[in-house]
């Protein structure tokens, strides 16, 4: 004889079947999260950015020479050099973004400056004026695009001869390429190093004059 099945006591909550209503939600927060809302910014940034949302790509004749939030190495003395990177297995390397980690007091991050300031001094022989510190040091991305003002207007007497061009017409030049703070008070005036030398290439070409650049490797900061 069988045993009754028990029976619920009146008042008792009765069990609601949970897979259906999970799987309902599960496919309304995909389609919101995984496909709405991507849309919806990726079709806002086009609209609304559409250069800082495609890279803001830097473009020469119809061909992309690099971008305006990624710098690159200079290393003849007819163009303005960029600061050193410490990115891996070469500086400005966009997939390793990386800084040198060396301590202020590193001996190696000691050696790195001086050597640096050795070839600034070797490329321009009569400038004796104070070497800007970013033109001796890495940012801490390695992909900084800038320099400081004061690092641009150090090479301009450099540029200048090898150009064969007025030095006016350069400090012009990097005054018509600097960029003020953000807001009148946020960050310093700053030069993007690669809009700058393509201007620079566009009124005068460049000499086949090569120095060496500041050293820049995994190991300096």
């Amino acid at each position: 004889m069988s045993t009754p099945a028990p029976q619920a006591l009146p008042g008792t909550p009765q069990p609601t079947p949970l897979l259906r209503p999970a799987l309902t939600l599960f496919v309304a927060l995909s389609l919101v999260t995984g496909l709405a809302y991507p849309l919806v910014v990726t079709g806002l940034a086009q609209t609304l950015f559409p250069d800082q949302a495609n890279g803001s790509l830097i473009q020469q004749n119809g061909q992309v020479v690099g971008s305006a939030l990624i710098g690159q190495t200079f290393a003849d003395a007819g163009h303005f050099w960029s600061r050193p990177s410490a990115t891996g297995p070469m500086p400005y390397n966009a997939s390793n973004s990386a800084g040198s980690n060396l301590a202020p007091t590193a001996p190696a991050l000691a050696d790195a400056v001086k050597a640096r300031v050795a070839a600034l001094r070797a490329a321009d022989p009569g400038n004796t004026r104070p070497v800007p510190v970013d033109l001796v040091t890495a940012s801490a991305s390695g992909l900084d695009p800038h320099i400081s003002r004061a690092a641009a207007d150090y090479q301009v007497e450099r540029v200048a001869r090898v150009r064969g061009l007025p030095v006016a017409q350069l400090q012009a030049l990097v005054e018509q390429h600097s960029q003020g703070r953000w807001l009148g008070f946020i960050g310093e005036p700053r030069v993007n190093v690669l809009q700058l030398n393509l201007a620079l290439d566009a009124i005068a070409p460049p000499a086949v004059a090569v120095l060496a650049q500041p050293a820049a490797s995994a190991a300096s900061e």
